[in-house]
């Protein structure tokens, strides 16, 4: 088995004013360090937009309207402080939503082992009736719940190791018995969610927030102690990741101070609950990292991971972090 890459320029068409870190040089940090001939195996897959139906298992019919009839026909839109749009934002969200699809509907058919979706803009900030954080469209929730809806994947569960709290995700899964999600991100921090005292309707949601300053020892103990064993007792049907790298001690939105490596093993060990829970059925896709040679380095070790991953099964064993 291989590793499917999503990707396509049009992730480059969603354009930002200038000083906005979601920029489009952030595909093009992920699109060149993939673009090297250690990756040469991938099987590479173009975006298709995601319809209707698919979007409207995590977002309600009203909020994608006015999403579409927000997008400008040049310039800007401002949806929030922090979240724009311009003439090339929707065609690339609805082709980031639509890509997760895609990467399911290719892993459920054995067509790839695993698949990682280099899109922009991210989702994970993302509420079911409200941008924000950069997000439109909540692609790891839309994700998730297509393995659900058109593959049968009744329990999913998304985990995510971008520096901020995905509270999009959670939102979507809070009252959602057979929904779970973990998170690891710096707190206090932007959103200013992700509590761990917050557990979901069900027991359902895991929050493991983490100091500022907090290195690599810190984020594989939370992960091999606490995030990776929840996940396991779930027994996830498909996992989704949401890999935002911005918790790199390089990237200037975030306060922690992760290399590489973390990243590389954070996925490994990912990957291992994967294949003991569902077959390796793994879809990862693309959230924060706003330095851009961090990013790329970053995005290409987790891509190796997942590359071995899919050969082998996994690699390393399940919760190697634990103390």
């Amino acid at each position: 088995m291989t590793t499917l890459l999503v990707c396509d320029p049009v992730f480059a068409g969603h354009e930002t004013p200038d000083g906005h870190p979601e920029r489009t040089g952030r595909y093009g940090a992920v699109a060149a360090a993939l673009a090297d001939a250690d990756f040469a195996g991938l099987v590479r897959l173009g975006p298709p937009r995601a319809t209707r139906e698919t979007l409207e298992r995590a977002h309600p019919q009203a909020y994608i309207d006015r999403i579409c009839k927000a997008a400008p026909a040049e310039g800007f839109a401002q949806l929030d402080p922090d979240t724009f749009m311009s003439e090339g934002t929707l065609e690339a969200a609805l082709r980031a939503a639509g890509g997760a699809v895609a990467a399911v509907d290719a892993v459920f058919a054995g067509e790839a082992g695993n698949a990682f979706v280099a899109c922009r803009p991210p989702g994970h900030h993302a509420l079911s009736a409200r941008a924000m954080g950069f997000c439109l469209f909540n692609n790891a929730a839309v994700a998730a719940h297509h393995a659900r809806a058109r593959h049968g994947a009744d329990k999913i569960a998304v985990v995510d190791f971008d520096v901020h709290h995905g509270n999009g995700t959670e939102a979507i899964f809070w009252n959602d018995e057979n929904a779970f999600f973990a998170s690891s991100h710096e707190f206090p921090q932007y959103p200013g969610t992700g509590r761990e005292s917050d557990r979901g309707a069900f027991d359902n949601i895991l929050n493991a927030p983490l100091p500022t300053g907090s290195a690599g020892e810190s984020f594989r103990r939370v992960w091999g102690e606490r995030l990776l064993p929840a996940l396991s007792d779930f027994g996830p049907d498909f996992i989704v990741i949401s890999a935002g790298f911005d918790a790199h001690r390089d990237d200037p939105l975030g306060g922690l101070g992760l290399v590489e490596e973390d990243f590389a093993w954070a996925t490994r060990e990912i990957a291992a609950v994967a294949a003991a829970a569902c077959g390796g059925r793994l879809v990862s896709v693309l959230e924060g990292g706003y330095d851009l040679q961090a990013l790329g380095r970053s995005a290409a070790a987790h891509v190796r991971a997942l590359m071995a991953a899919a050969e082998t099964g996994h690699t390393g064993r399940a919760f190697e972090g634990r103390q």
